[in-house]
């Protein structure tokens, strides 16, 4: 016969007593209200206050405080440039707000509705383009590195800056959308006596460039997107050529005229600026291609080590001679060197992210990273540019940059 006492006793496990039924109901109905009231929370976060709303436009969270620096000391001016945080960028992708910028006149504010882009000189028939003109033609979106080549400056001329954004934020990386100026070109009929594009900006300076016909017919894009949506204002609203390799200049912001000729125009920025002045005292002129370069983002200069163990060892690469087809990490000023992984995809002309683990043994250590391209340029020292260039230029400066960490954890130039 079975022992009434056992039933009670299961029941009793089984079955939720008064006080808890109590407790479940009342959850229940907060829970309720709560979800009637349009605000729903997780079990145990009675106290928790709702979020903000949803905004139209997305903005970072108020804890990052990355933001782009003047290249000279004082308030941001219409003239000037400033840097990209390179140590603050994941990956390759600059984001479009942190984009480098070099103006010679301030930002234009130009309307799409009324902007043109003019098409003319050797060509057989003229012709102005609208925005709306321009979208109808078959689009291409590209990753391309952008780096002005004045990037770099002070560590040609022997004032090496103490973080990467002051060494090398004079360039960024954005997917950029538009339509190949080939494309634009054959619509107009390029004559063959055709050798040169100017293309001139729509900005006070009337800044202007000439462009090889080669080149023009190659990779060159008219670019209305950046990152998947307009072209911000600094970076030459409504369009602006990409051109994938060469030094920043060239790359017209606020483009409205194209003119098709038989040799360069020999603008003021290609006749007297723009140029690499020698050591005998001669200019090299249409030095266009960026070659390669790199440097350590993390750890680096005006950065500390909280204590020796496992860092990762992290930067970028880019050139525009060739894709990057190695990195070299050294941790002991260039006496031995390991190679670096190198994120996938590595793009022609964009950056190439690298990375090495590396376990510090709180020594002093002088970390530098040295690319190569698949053309078989090695990344130079500044030692090797001076002898080749001399000190008098100041523009296309790729030499390897290195950070000293110190046993306290403090990383500074070396």
């Amino acid at each position: 016969m079975k022992d009434k006492s056992v039933d009670r006793a299961q029941d009793n496990r089984t079955r939720p007593d008064s006080s808890a039924r109590r407790r479940f109901l009342a959850a229940t109905t907060a829970m309720a209200a709560t979800v009637a009231s349009g605000v729903t929370r997780l079990w145990g976060e009675e106290g928790r206050e709702p979020g903000s709303p949803m905004r139209p436009y997305g903005e970072r969270s108020l804890f990052e405080k990355a933001a782009r620096r003047n290249s000279r000391p004082g308030p941001m001016s219409g003239t000037g440039s400033s840097l990209t945080p390179l140590e603050s960028v994941y990956g390759i992708i600059t984001p479009s707000a942190l984009h480098y910028e070099r103006h010679h006149s301030g930002v234009p504010v130009i309307d799409p509705e009324k902007h043109e882009l003019l098409l003319h000189g050797l060509v057989e028939k003229p012709l102005t383009f609208r925005m709306e003109d321009i979208k109808r033609f078959p689009s291409v979106s590209r990753i391309y590195f952008l780096e002005c080549s004045g990037s770099g400056a002070g560590e040609y001329q022997g004032a090496p800056a103490p973080t990467p954004q002051q060494t090398a934020g004079l360039f960024s990386c954005s997917e950029w959308t538009g339509v190949p100026l080939s494309t634009l070109l054959r619509e107009a009929g390029v004559k063959p006596t055709a050798k040169w594009v100017l293309a001139e900006g729509g900005d006070a300076s009337r800044n202007a460039r000439s462009i090889p016909l080669e080149k023009a017919m190659d990779d060159v894009i008219v670019a209305y997107g950046q990152n998947g949506e307009a072209v911000r204002p600094e970076q030459g609203y409504p369009i602006r050529l990409i051109v994938p390799g060469w030094e920043g200049n060239i790359n017209t912001k606020w483009l409205e005229r194209l003119h098709v000729l038989d040799q360069p125009s020999m603008t003021r920025d290609e006749a007297a600026d723009y140029d690499d002045l020698l050591a005998n005292g001669k200019s090299y002129r249409f030095s266009f291609v960026m070659e390669a370069k790199s440097i350590v983002t993390r750890p680096a200069g005006g950065q500390h080590l909280d204590r020796p163990g496992f860092y990762e060892i992290t930067g970028l690469a880019w050139s525009g001679r060739a894709r990057i087809a190695r990195v070299e990490i050294s941790t002991d000023g260039g006496k031995n060197w390991q190679k670096a992984e190198l994120q996938q995809p590595a793009l022609t002309n964009a950056a190439v992210r690298f990375r090495m683990p590396w376990n510090w043994d709180g020594n002093e250590a002088v970390i530098g990273s040295r690319s190569t391209d698949e053309s078989g340029y090695v990344q130079p020292t500044h030692e090797q540019i001076v002898r080749a260039r001399g000190t008098h230029a100041r523009f296309h400066y790729n030499g390897i940059k290195w950070w000293r960490l110190q046993k306290s954890g403090e990383l500074t130039n070396a």
